[in-house]
């Protein structure tokens, strides 16, 4: 699918800003931003930002607490650039996908422990990013079914046997 002059330019924005934003923080990168198209609409449902440093550990940080403060940084300066919210989502390192492999097969040890002995497991912290993966993961299961709880840091999912 060709690529009209607008998705060029928000792309161009995207890679403009977190080079900006890395260069700033002195850190020697490369950056790619890459669109996904949502299926019906054919238009950019978000944009992925694979940044290629050394610096791998200081920008993913904590449980990628740097990370997500990166991206959410850079979707507030894009607003302000564009005057329209741009779903970015960054990764470095392969990250986000080590992780989500990681909680996937999390997430299947603990949906057979629940359907064997039918009691619900709260999980440990996860992003909002990583919370939806859990609930897309198990949206179409019919055995079981999750649920957040909480507020803030205190925000867990539960995965329980559905009703």
């Amino acid at each position: 699918m060709a690529k009209t002059g607008k998705v060029d330019k928000i792309t161009k924005e995207i890679k403009e800003t977190i080079a900006d934003l890395l260069e700033k923080l002195k850190i020697e990168a490369e950056v790619e931003v890459t669109e996904e198209l949502t299926e019906s609409a054919g238009e950019a449902s978000h944009y992925k930002v694979n940044i290629k440093t050394a610096e791998t550990g200081l920008l993913i940080g904590h449980h990628g607490e740097t990370l997500n403060s990166l991206q959410l940084i850079s979707g507030v300066i894009l607003y302000k650039k564009t005057g329209k919210w741009v779903r970015v989502i960054l990764d470095v390192g392969d990250y986000r996908k080590v992780r989500e492999d990681y909680i996937r097969d999390m997430v299947e040890r603990i949906v057979a422990e629940v359907e064997e002995k039918g009691l619900p497991v709260t999980l440990p912290f996860f992003s909002p990013l990583e919370r939806r993966i859990v609930h897309m993961m198990l949206s179409t299961n019919p055995k079981v079914t999750s649920e957040s709880t909480g507020e803030g840091k205190d925000r867990r999912v539960t995965i329980k046997l559905r009703v």
